[in-house]
């Protein structure tokens, strides 16, 4: 099946849908999909945007779509970073700058490959080297839960490795279309938002202490 937005679409470029729904200021979410190569990254996120399933995607592409959803009265502008290949010598400067780049991480392994649930350990030192650990916000997804009789990587397994990185944890299918992808996505953009605005608090604190040093400062002159 051709896929839909191959005609947007160039090797090492981004391409874009349309935001949906208003104007009104909103909570912005950059959001990076990362794992090995295979295990079904833009299946997912086009499965989430499309509600549709497409086979074949050309692995050395990266795409950029943006959508809007509504999260306990809270507008969220996501943008969401496909990302391609995967962590190795010859990308390190590319995925170090769509680690500045993103405010959540979604990371993605399949249940019928071994590696890329080991991967997922690899990925998180390597944000939590750039980010710095309090300030990385991700979620952890296996895919293909359709390949049953295949599957290698237990579920068991893979709450532990989430509990140990301490992120949520959930799987589903890309093929299935099941709500685990919104589910995985949402909780993703709810995370982001948690964080900001603890770090807008934290600077409104800041900027408060300030005033009221330079205050202090001004009435000692006055006074002295």
């Amino acid at each position: 099946m051709d896929d839909p937005f191959e005609s947007t679409r160039t090797k090492g470029s981004k391409s874009k849908m349309n935001r949906r729904g208003s104007d009104c200021k909103a909570t912005e979410a950059k959001l990076v999909v990362s794992g090995k190569m295979g295990v079904g990254k833009s299946a997912l996120v086009v499965r989430y945007l499309t509600k549709r399933f497409i086979w074949e995607y050309d692995p050395t592409l990266e795409s950029t779509y943006r959508h809007q959803i509504t999260i306990e009265d809270d507008v969220i502008n996501m943008e969401i970073l496909d990302t391609a290949g995967q962590l190795g010598e010859d990308s390190t400067n590319q995925w170090e700058g769509h680690v500045r780049w993103g405010d959540g991480f979604l990371l993605v392994y399949s249940v019928d490959d071994r590696e890329s649930f080991e991967n997922i350990a690899q990925l998180k030192n390597f944000l939590d080297d750039i980010k710095k650990p309090r300030n990385v916000s991700m979620v952890m997804m296996a895919n293909k839960t359709d390949l049953e009789r295949e599957r290698i990587v237990s579920t068991e397994e893979g709450e532990k490795l989430a509990q140990d990185l301490a992120c949520a944890y959930y799987e589903g299918s890309a093929l299935l279309g099941d709500g685990v992808i919104s589910e995985a996505l949402e909780e993703l953009c709810r995370e982001v938002r948690r964080r900001k605005m603890m770090e807008g608090k934290q600077r409104r604190r800041s900027s408060s202490q300030q005033v009221k040093q330079v205050f202090n400062r001004v009435l000692t002159k006055i006074y002295s």
